[in-house]
């Protein structure tokens, strides 16, 4: 009979505490790199002697690229390391059809289009690259690299014509502003400024922007045309006209006739600019007309650009406090200045549109004295009676009597009436 087995005892654990430095998956992990425990040897160099290894080589190179391509095919890298490597092997014809099955697994990454194109353009293929580029261009459009590249290609073989023909179809897709600038510099590169001022005129059509009719204009000057260059100012200022005008459109106008000595031209242009355009776009326009004042004008002309400042200033000021009634003051007396009845009138019921907020006497007493300086301008200087009546009488009728009135206008009403000899009134 067997005796039973005996089991070894278990040893007991005299100390159940946690051990006092702790090993973590972190640190094993980082001892093992440390050592290199996980590093793999290089696999040995060889040498391929005879076109039977070269096969070889090639045939198991290949599986490696199709398996990871099977795994994988939407990683683009594993196509461009697989067409570059075939590349390398002199198998121009293999490389092209992997390009190609590129191409079908993803026909809008752009990556591949342009190695595939540089692959071809290296190895001066250049029907393969052009018939590359159209397919490109076709597939997509808005990709300005393919233009750029297609273009360029175009022009390094001489082919003029051709890459004015491949410009013309990226126009048609109203490209970006670079675009049309680089469709520019390819004409004037070879003197023909006919055709640059052409791309221009569709240019500014296609992009009405005030910096590329200044770049239009400047181009005109450039080259000698002055008087074309003073006319497409003159068609920008017409385009954009009242209300979409920029300063820099009337700044750079100015400086150019400047240039050509022409500074009533000059005054003119500023002063158009500065009746036209809103009061608060035209900060730097008065900085540059006091300068060529001061450089090319007379006395009147310098105290003409102050008097536009400080009008500027004032319209400023009424209009971030239209009851600011001591700035409608001065801005009247230096309207009154220059003598324009019809400005002056309409300054005046500018001011006396802004009713005082509140009914108090206060706030009113330097409001009436507006009215009254109206009264006696229409009266004293352009000798309107009627009109003066009128003033006075819509004057009356707006202080709220109830509350409080104004002897002042009432005695200045009833002394113009005497001068009138209207006694009944």
């Amino acid at each position: 009979m067997e005796k039973p087995q005996k089991m070894p005892k278990v040893a007991k654990v005299k100390n159940k505490a946690p051990a006092e430095i702790q090993i973590t998956a972190e640190q094993l992990l980082r001892e093992a790199k440390e050592r290199d425990l996980e590093i793999l040897p290089p696999p040995p160099k060889q040498k391929i002697s005879d076109a039977a290894e070269l096969a070889d080589y090639q045939q198991r190179k290949r599986k490696t690229f199709e398996d990871n391509l099977r795994k994988n095919r939407m990683v683009v890298s594993n196509w461009i390391k697989y067409a570059q490597w075939e590349e390398s092997q002199k198998e121009i014809q293999r490389a092209r059809s992997i390009w190609e099955r590129a191409i079908d697994n993803d026909h809008r990454n752009i990556t591949i289009w342009l190695k595939y194109a540089e692959m071809e353009m290296k190895h001066r293929q250049v029907n393969h690259a052009r018939n590359l580029w159209d397919r490109a261009v076709t597939v997509m459009p808005r990709v300005n690299q393919y233009w750029y590249k297609y273009t360029y290609m175009e022009e390094m073989l001489e082919n003029v014509a051709g890459a004015r023909q491949v410009f013309e179809r990226w126009m048609e897709w109203q490209p970006e502003e670079q675009a049309w600038q680089t469709y520019i510099n390819f004409e004037l590169r070879y003197k023909e400024i006919d055709r640059a001022r052409q791309i221009y005129e569709r240019f500014v059509m296609v992009h009405p922007e005030v910096k590329n009719w200044i770049k239009f204009a400047r181009f005109e000057e450039s080259h000698g045309f002055i008087n074309g260059s003073r006319s497409v100012y003159e068609r920008a200022i017409e385009f954009f006209g009242d209300d979409n005008s920029d300063e820099r459109l009337f700044i750079a106008f100015a400086k150019f006739e400047e240039g050509q000595k022409e500074h009533d031209r000059v005054r003119v242009i500023y002063k158009y600019a500065l009746d036209h355009l809103p009061k608060d776009r035209t900060g730097e326009l008065y900085k540059a007309y006091t300068i060529h004042e001061k450089k090319y004008g007379d006395r009147s002309g310098i105290e003409d650009v102050i008097v536009s400042k400080r009008k500027f200033q004032y319209e400023q000021e009424v209009a971030e406090n239209p009851t600011n009634y001591d700035a409608w003051f001065d801005y009247l007396r230096l309207v009154e200045n220059e003598s324009n009845q019809e400005l002056i009138r309409e300054t005046y019921e500018r001011a006396i549109a802004n009713v005082p907020p509140a009914k108090d006497k206060n706030l009113w007493r330097r409001y009436i004295y507006l009215w009254i300086n109206y009264a006696l301008y229409e009266e004293l200087e352009t000798e309107d009676l009627e009109r003066t009546r009128q003033i006075y009488k819509t004057c009356l009728e707006l202080i709220p009597h109830k509350v409080f009135t104004f002897s002042k206008i009432w005695l200045l009403y009833a002394q113009f009436e005497i001068r009138c000899k209207n006694l009944q009134v």
